[in-house]
């Protein structure tokens, strides 16, 4: 009687560890930003809000919200826009 007595303590105590874990990292995990943020060195046009964004050997491209691909020089000038339709 003993012994179970002190396994459901044990028991116990790491559940509440487990459930305390899981609650703080559900908080920095909600925490972060929702979306993908474009590098400073970018000039992106006034108004673009960014869907998407990838780093290619020596291009960066920036898939926009108003469904535009924004292809940009490793020094952060814009090379090409494709619109997509």
């Amino acid at each position: 009687m003993r012994f179970l007595r002190i396994l459901v303590t044990v028991l116990t105590g790491t559940m509440i560890v487990g459930v305390l874990t899981i609650v703080v990292l559900l908080v920095i995990r909600l925490q972060t930003p929702a979306g993908p943020s474009a590098p400073e060195i970018l000039n992106l046009p006034d108004g673009t809000e960014v869907h998407a964004l990838t780093q290619g050997p020596d291009f960066w491209a920036v898939v926009t919200k108003a469904g535009r691909i924004l292809i940009f020089n490793p020094d952060g000038t814009l090379r090409q826009e494709i619109t997509v339709e």
